[in-house]
Parts: C-alpha cells; structure tokens; sequence
C-alpha cells in the first residue's frame, strides 16, 4: 500500500549522495571551508528528513509505512520499493545523526582531500539508509553492496600505516561473503515466479533443505558484516587502520547491516531453518561475548579494546534474536541502538586523545584527567555505558537480552551474563590506566582539555546515552508490533 506522505525515504537516501556528489565536485583543497559547510548542510538537511519518519510512525500498525514503490528494472519485475517499519525505523535516523557526528568530528582535523573524505562519507550515509529501507531483493543487494566502495577509499585512503592490507581485507571479507547471497537472491527470485519483491519472499513456502541453503547462504554475508566468531578478524584491523570518523561509522552503522538482515531475510524466510540452527547460532554468538571479552582484556591498543569489544556486543545482538523471545528480540534491537551512540562515541574518545598525542598505546597515558578533566568525565561515562552500567543506553538492550534469553534456558542466560563483568573488567581496565593516576609522561603533562567543538559534540552523545538508558520507551514502543508480528511469522511453520 503506497503511502500518503512525501517521499522522506528516497529523500533520506538520496540527498546525502547529492550532496555528497556535489562536494567532490568542489574538490580542490583551496575550498576548504566551502567543502565543510557544504557537506553540513547535507548532513543536517538529511537528518532534517528523517525526524518526519518518526514522528509519523505509528507504533500500532501492521506492516511496512511510508511505503514508495515504482519499476525500476520492469523487463525482470525488478521495483524500487522502499519502506520502513518497527525494525528498521530507528536506524534511518541514526544513520544521519552518526553522519552529522563524523562531519564535526573532522572538522579541524582532516586538512587534506577534506572533499574526498567528506563526499565519501555522504555516499556512504545514503547507500547506508537504503539498506535499511529496501524492499525489493536486489535493490537490498545493490546498497548492500556498494556501502563497500566509500568505506574502502575512506580506510585505504586516510587510514594508518597499514590502511591498504586493512581496506583490501575488509573489501574481501565483506565482498566473498556476499556472492552467496546473490545466488538466493536468484533462487527466490525464480522460486516466486520472477519477483524480487522481500514480502512475498516471506510467504514462499520452502521446503527444510531449501531453506537450509536460503539460511546458510544469508548467513555468509551476515555473519562477516556483523562480525560473528570466527569471521570477525577484520573488523580490529579496520578500525586500527581507519580513521576516526571511519571507525565511528564502521562500529556505529555498519556493523548494524548484517545484524539487519537476519531480521529481513534469514528469519522470515527460513524459519524452519531458523528454529533448526538456532543453537549453532547461539553458540557462535556466545563464544562472542565470552572469548572475545576475554580478548578485550589483554588488548594494548585502546582502538582494538573497543573493536573487540563490538564484537562482544554484538554477540549480545544475534543471541537475542535466536532465542525467539520477545523480550530478547527487543533488546537485540535496543543493543544495536545503543551500540550506535556508544561505540561511536568510545572512537571518537580515542580519536581525541591521538589527535593531541599520536598514540592509542594504553601505556602511553596516564593522569590525563589532570590536564584533561572535562573529557575524562565524559570518557568515564562512555566506557561505562560500553560496560552496561544501569542507567545508561548500554545497559537497557543486554539487560533485556539476558532476561529473555533467561526465559528461553538458564544456562544461556547465565553465560550472557558473564559479558557484564567482562566489560566492566576490560572497561574500568582501560579508564584506570589512561585516565586515572598520577601523570604519565611529559607527552601527557602537556595535554590541553576539549575545545568548544569536541565538547558540544560530546555533550549530545552523553545526553542521547543517558536519555536512551532512563527511558528507552519510544524505542522499544515502536519495534514491539513489529517484533510480535515476526515471531509470529517464524512460529508458523513454512513447509509445503
């Protein structure tokens, strides 16, 4: 049913590319400043379009909203469809708010190529927000892929040292899990008698072996982009190669789109097969949270302690969503949120501190709340939110998780738990070398706190972190109608 309302989603998806597209034709570093202005104005005028999604939702309804659908490829039945509902409404959002982040964030620092950084990252928030909007099968696949090509040049080109082994490992990872994809693509396409149409895919009956290789299939490509144990190795080279803003959108956003798609694709077409490896996925999203906590701990590197530490939360994510409870569901949803604001905002931390002293080593610090009191406040907050600390973001979707993955078997429950020490120990780990203690070394003694820029960008992240941790509310109000329809859908069985 096409909706009444103008079309905010293809507005969501294609301003930031146009003007993403405009920026690059700036190019020339003379235009700095206009570079700058031009890419904030793009990125507050596509989080400007994506407040109407919310505001209009409604939490009640059935079904995907702000429906837009047209041919695009009519030969092959092949549809631009797009459409939102309570599993992938938050995430249009907060795909634009990380976009606005990443661009103040830079702001000063990148003084070379500002045009290619920022029309890169334009580009990629819009092909980002497609992912979460697609509702046609190839044209999921035609985000899903291209999101590859901007974060390439952005960690290959304005990365570390290592930036080209990092950009081609996390190029192929992503790339080869995908071909898979592609053929049960192709198959469900041929199975629904040549429609590429996601919906009608969830109604196709299949039988246990085609739905095995459907699961499988997805799983590949899901599983690398998540990343789930033992595809994840990456993800730390990434982000220690990456610039920040890279890494703030590569924890933030990216790392969302695999998690996205088993909620789309994996359980509503193959629920069969969905109940049938629900354990093996159980066991690798466990081992995530327990080995690769354990992982966290003796990490050096305070940019690979927070990769490691995705990882573990995200294992939190696929745990919920495979113990087919509502609750767990919910806070899967809830976790990747959260994961967005503060993970971010853990990158952006590090990206302070190496600003100012060229190093992410933890034993390079020390004390550096003496010279730095304003961001050690709001770096203790945030590595506390990353540990689950009641009252913040972090806490409210694992809570939710163990509890109902607690329902689901006890023992599961129990281990999940285990994330919630680990992440204090590799958290308060980090704080009370970097942060605490009496100055480290010279470098440190000549730190200077935050300017008025990183300080506001901070003080927002802090505020979306707490807020979204007392009242998670509106989130988890909008998702439970949608939530509830899927696990009903994977409930009924689907075999011919």
């Amino acid at each position: 049913m096409m909706s009444n309302y103008p079309p905010y989603l293809s507005l969501a998806i294609w301003l930031p590319i146009l003007f993403g597209a405009i920026v690059l034709a700036i190019g020339r570093d003379s235009n700095r400043g206009l570079t700058r202005w031009v890419t904030m104005l793009g990125s507050l005028v596509s989080l400007a379009v994506t407040i109407p999604l919310v505001m209009h939702f409604d939490n009640a309804a059935h079904g995907m909203q702000f429906v837009e659908s047209t041919p695009w490829i009519g030969r092959f039945n092949i549809l631009y469809s797009l459409g939102v509902d309570g599993l992938s409404l938050w995430f249009v959002p907060l795909t634009a708010f990380i976009q606005c982040v990443v661009v103040v964030s830079a702001w000063q620092v990148i003084e070379e190529r500002v045009a290619q950084y920022m029309g890169s990252f334009l580009i990629l928030s819009g092909l980002m927000i497609g992912v979460f909007c697609a509702l046609d099968g190839l044209l999921f696949y035609f985000f899903f892929e291209a999101t590859l090509i901007p974060m390439f040049i952005i960690i290959g080109v304005f990365g570390g040292a290592n930036r080209v082994y990092a950009s081609f490992k996390f190029f192929l990872y992503t790339f080869f899990g995908s071909l898979l994809t592609l053929i049960a693509i192709i198959y469900l396409y041929n199975k629904s008698g040549g429609s590429f149409s996601i919906l009608e895919w969830h109604a196709l009956k299949l039988s246990m072996r085609e739905q095995i290789f459907i699961f499988l299939a997805f799983l590949m490509a899901f599983a690398v982009k998540v990343p789930m144990w033992p595809v994840h190795t990456w993800l730390p080279d990434a982000h220690v190669e990456a610039p920040t803003g890279g890494s703030v959108v590569l924890a933030a956003i990216m790392l969302k789109l695999g998690a996205y798609g088993f909620l789309r694709f994996s359980l509503p077409i193959a629920p069969d097969a969905s109940h049938y490896l629900a354990n093996f996925i159980i066991t690798l999203s466990l081992i995530a949270v327990i080995y690769i906590g354990l992982v966290a701990l003796v990490q050096k590197d305070m940019k690979k302690l927070v990769a490691y530490s995705s990882i573990a939360h995200m294992g939190f994510v696929t745990l919920g969503f495979f113990v087919f409870n509502e609750m767990a569901m919910q806070g899967g949803i809830v976790q990747m949120i959260s994961h967005g604001f503060v993970s971010g905002a853990m990158f952006l931390s590090i990206g302070v501190l190496y600003d100012r002293m060229h190093s992410r080593q933890i034993a390079d610090y020390g004390g550096v709340v003496n010279r730095m009191p304003k961001f050690a406040a709001f770096f203790v907050l945030f590595s506390m939110a990353n540990a689950g600390l009641p009252a913040t973001s972090g806490f409210v979707g694992e809570f939710m998780v163990i509890l109902g993955a607690t329902q689901f078997n006890f023992w599961i429950g129990l281990l999940a738990a285990t994330a919630l020490i680990l992440g204090a120990a590799y958290s308060l780990w980090m704080v009370k070398r970097v942060v605490f203690g009496p100055i480290g070394n010279k470098h440190v003694d000549e730190l200077t706190d935050m300017n008025g820029r990183e300080f506001g960008l901070f003080l927002v992240l802090a505020i979306a972190v707490i807020a979204m941790g007392l009242y998670p509310a509106p989130f988890t109000d909008t998702m439970q109608t949608s939530v509830a329809d899927l696990l009903k859908h994977v409930a009924i069985s689907k075999l011919p």
